[in-house]
């Protein structure tokens, strides 16, 4: 393949990312959306493998390595549970972290002689900042995969003087950074390079480690940003357009998703990577103030639920983490189909960080073929609960937690949540009375209009299923 053909795949793969991009922003056009993805990619593989930067000795350990990387990606596309998906995304965020890493120092091995002057120097920062940016990334990645697969603790370890910690850290970085590009040498290159690298590895350590549980999902999308800038970084070090364009892509769109996302937490960026907010969710934190809520809780059984929901006019379902863990969302679908059918307005009400990633209650919904139209973010239903006759809330914790609006003390005082306790009867389905994720108590639990339905999700909405055809 010429330079100038291999030119104009990079720019079709490019446009093909920006179409891609623009599809997944709605839930109608995200397969159309992948596709260009799958196309988009595709194409530029194809192109950088058979351009003329790869020669003939070369080919056979590319097509080796993709046949490798190809089967191994298949393989856990077959075997991961959705449940899965966001320890998945954060696994492929750590390497395309270690991606850059080892790009790096085999770019500065190979390539350096060939540059002197001002050339020389801006490669080795190009060198450096990619290094830099893909070992925080691949640490950080690989603490958020053992948080969200349950293998570390989520509450956050907090070390004495841990800001001091970053400072210093930043300026040894600042310091071997001046040392590495007045090096003369390869060799006398490398000793800063490793010392960064190690201190870039142990700061994304300790970044992730330090932030809690209820801040996960703003860590996944500041994750897929932090991987789109090290592939804009490994691009600008191979001199390769097409992936600077791509990283920029993801890098930009994940930034903006994690401003989003704190946007609906009500944090800013800069508390969510200070970290210390939430706790492993194994017993309810008590409030600031130490009051407990008052009040007891009323348990209902899935007969009951099933006359409540059978002689609703409008419903409104709130999915959360725990519907994910049941795997309950297909049968979900069918009790919309069956209740839609008898003339009951079903809708669901999905909160920007329901879940443990962006976007994974409306991926879970649209597996089970719920119709993409009765599926509604938060602030387009928060207004209708009055008018709703039961909210039915599916292992969802915090993002359904009065204390947000109605204790000034709270630790998530201030968060936007989806306002059940509002409708005219809530249902909240859920295993124990163990707090959520951020480790807060829920208030809504003994709330009079409130109902408890105990259980597995599945099993107790096949209840309700069966109850309701009944």
């Amino acid at each position: 393949m010429s330079a100038s053909l291999a030119t104009v795949s990079y720019l079709g793969a490019t446009i093909l990312f920006i179409l891609c991009l623009g599809g997944l922003s709605n839930q109608e056009t995200a397969r159309r959306g992948n596709l260009y993805g799958i196309i988009g990619m595709a194409v530029a593989v194809l192109a950088t493998v058979f351009g003329p930067r790869v020669g003939a000795a070369g080919l056979p350990w590319i097509i080796g390595a993709m046949v490798v990387g190809g089967a191994i990606g298949l393989y856990a596309a077959r075997v991961v549970q959705m449940t899965q998906m966001p320890e998945l995304v954060a696994l492929m965020h750590s390497l395309v972290g270690l991606a850059a890493c080892l790009v790096g120092f085999a770019s500065y091995i190979d390539t350096s002689i060939a540059f002197t002057g001002a050339e020389k120097t801006i490669h080795e920062v190009e060198i450096y900042v990619g290094i830099l940016i893909g070992a925080i990334t691949f640490s950080g990645s690989i603490i958020a995969f053992g948080k969200l697969s349950g293998k570390i603790g989520g509450k956050p370890v907090l070390l004495p003087g841990r800001h001091f910690i970053n400072l210093i850290g930043l300026l040894i970085v600042i310091y071997y950074g001046r040392e590495f590009l007045h090096a003369h040498t390869i060799a006398q290159g490398m000793m800063p390079l490793i010392v960064m690298t190690v201190i870039a590895l142990a700061f994304g350590v300790h970044m992730v480690m330090a932030i809690g549980g209820a801040d996960m999902p703003v860590v996944v999308s500041m994750l897929n940003s932090y991987s789109g800038w090290a592939a804009a970084a490994t691009g600008f070090m191979l001199e390769n357009d097409l992936l600077i364009v791509t990283g920029a892509l993801v890098g930009s769109s994940g930034a903006i998703l994690s401003y989003i996302m704190c946007n609906a937490m009500n944090r800013n960026f800069i508390s969510v990577i200070a970290g210390g907010f939430g706790s492993d969710g194994s017993a309810p934190a008590k409030p600031a103030s130490g009051a407990e809520p008052a009040g007891e809780v009323t348990p209902v059984s899935a007969t009951e639920t099933a006359e409540l929901l059978g002689e609703a006019k409008n419903v409104i379902i709130v999915p959360g983490y725990g519907m994910a863990v049941a795997q309950a969302q297909h049968t979900v679908n069918e009790i919309t189909k069956l209740l839609r059918e008898k003339g009951v307005n079903v809708r669901f009400g999905i909160h920007p960080v329901a879940g443990r990633m962006p976007g994974h209650m409306n991926v879970l919904l649209a597996e089970a073929k719920v119709p993409y139209d009765i599926v509604f973010e938060m602030d387009e239903l928060n207004e209708d609960f009055p008018d709703t006759d039961v909210a039915m809330v599916i292992g969802a914790n915090d993002i359904v937690n009065p204390a947000a609006q109605e204790d000034p003390t709270s630790p998530i005082a201030g968060m936007p949540v989806l306002e059940v306790w509002k409708a005219k009867t809530s249902i909240v389905m859920k295993r124990s009375m163990a707090s959520g994720y951020a480790g807060v108590d829920n208030p809504l639990f003994y709330k009079d209009n409130n109902r408890m339905l105990f259980g597995d999700a599945k099993k107790m909405l096949d209840e309700v299923l069966v109850a309701l055809k009944g």
